[in-house]
């Protein structure tokens, strides 16, 4: 797929793939072995590009567990109603050429390049890919631990969690409270957060519109910020309440077996409560010792290499990605100058100079669509943004709903960029 910054609906290229192989592939002698830990949407991206470009010199092999990845991206267009949960699966028989093990990474054995398996084996490597996504940094928020996710979701992993979420959501009592605890910075999607605010707004409006929400937010400000602002005013008139650090955001504690938040020592009684916690790497990233003192991976923003391992390549959320967000565009984007890296270096090809692009699209109401997006280059030892653009307050409904038709297109053709099919 030609990544832009803004989508013509009419030249969206929807990619597919061949099968994948079910049994390990019978490989040529001496052939260098890419190992990739994770099928997001780093992960697939880079074992998809390099299996599709590698001309077959490299030997690509994908951990991931799961059949299937139920994306993280656009589920709260689900949890609004907007869009159905089945949409939001891919499965991998697209990614032709890739050796698929249906295992979890237990551990990486950095010195003799080795990678531990769940299942008792282990697979070796040259070169090593983790896309692992987020963990969540233990104590975050005082009385919540992922023990209480089932009280008091995250949904921020996709997947399950979600549909709790909205389950939680559909049940409440009339004219209860829905309650959300905001991230820290920095964390997986920026405007995410906001988007489940808008489109928990959305869900509540027809089925329970005495209802409130409650964000409890310990940042300054957010992103998007007057743009969602000025939607909630729009759409959802006196709904939602946004308390910050000034009046006791920074000191929270929750009670999931009483469903209370605490704010600067005051309980608050709530119906429905989504904890999003501050986030770092991947545990296998940080077990692995290639996080420092942020919670991140630091990389070379030439190529996403490991500043600590010159064998190991992080890339998407669990890397520090200088002035990039952390998001699926970018994950993807990043994907695709790894594997033009590992491709030069391994088989001694020229990779092209690196660019990376994003744009995060969100919901407010239905077609009320909104956008903020830049592009990127290695500079000053980080990923620098070069220019950037964002949807403005006060513009018209026909722009409003074409950026929001744009984000439909952008989400089926990157399905079909990283998995090779558009859903499973």
């Amino acid at each position: 797929m030609r990544e832009n910054t803004s989508l013509n609906r009419r030249q969206v290229l929807a990619l597919t793939g061949a099968a994948l192989l079910p049994a390990p592939m019978v490989m040529a002698q001496g052939r260098p072995r890419v190992v990739v830990i994770g099928g997001g949407a780093g992960g697939a991206t880079v074992a998809r590009y390099l299996a599709k470009d590698g001309g077959g010199a490299i030997e690509v092999v994908l951990v991931e567990p799961a059949h299937r990845y139920d994306s993280c991206f656009f589920s709260n267009l689900a949890l609004g109603g907007f869009w159905e949960f089945a949409a939001l699966g891919h499965g991998y028989d697209g990614l032709a050429g890739v050796q698929l093990v249906q295992d979890w990474a237990t551990g990486i054995d950095r010195d003799a390049r080795r990678v531990a398996l769940g299942g008792g084996g282990s697979v070796s490597y040259d070169r090593l890919v983790i896309a692992p996504g987020i963990d969540f940094v233990g104590g975050a928020v005082p009385g919540w631990d992922v023990a209480s996710q089932q009280a008091m979701p995250h949904a921020y992993k996709g997947g399950r969690q979600i549909r709790l979420l909205k389950a939680q959501i559909e049940a409440m009592r009339e004219g209860g409270t829905f309650a959300m605890i905001a991230p820290p910075n920095p964390y997986r999607c920026p405007p995410g957060p906001y988007e489940r605010v808008s489109m928990v707004a959305h869900l509540l409006a027809q089925s329970n519109p005495s209802a409130k929400i409650l964000i409890i937010d310990p940042k300054e400000s957010f992103a998007k910020q007057a743009l969602f602002e000025e939607g909630w005013q729009n759409h959802y008139p006196g709904m939602i309440t946004r308390i910050g650090p000034d009046f006791g955001a920074g000191n929270i504690e929750v009670r999931p077996e009483t469903m209370e938040i605490v704010i600067d020592g005051e309980p608050e009684k709530v119906d429905v409560c989504n904890v999003i916690p501050a986030q770092q790497a991947g545990m296998i990233a940080v077990d692995a010792g290639l996080t420092d003192e942020t919670g991140w991976v630091p990389v070379r923003p030439e190529d996403m290499r490991s500043r600590l391992d010159e064998a190991v390549t992080v890339l998407g959320d669990a890397a520090a990605q200088g002035d990039m967000p952390k998001s699926a565009f970018a994950a993807n984007s990043q994907a695709k100058v790894v594997a033009h890296a590992l491709r030069a270096e391994l088989t001694g090809s020229t990779a092209p100079a690196p660019r990376y692009l994003n744009t995060c699209w969100s919901l407010i109401a239905e077609n009320d669509g909104v956008r903020v997006g830049a592009t990127y280059a290695p500079a000053e030892g980080k990923i620098t943004a070069l220019d950037s653009f964002v949807s403005q307050p006060g513009e018209g409904a026909e722009r409003r709903q074409q950026t929001f038709l744009e984000s439909v297109d952008w989400y089926r053709a990157i399905s079909a960029d990283i998995f090779g099919s558009s859903s499973s």
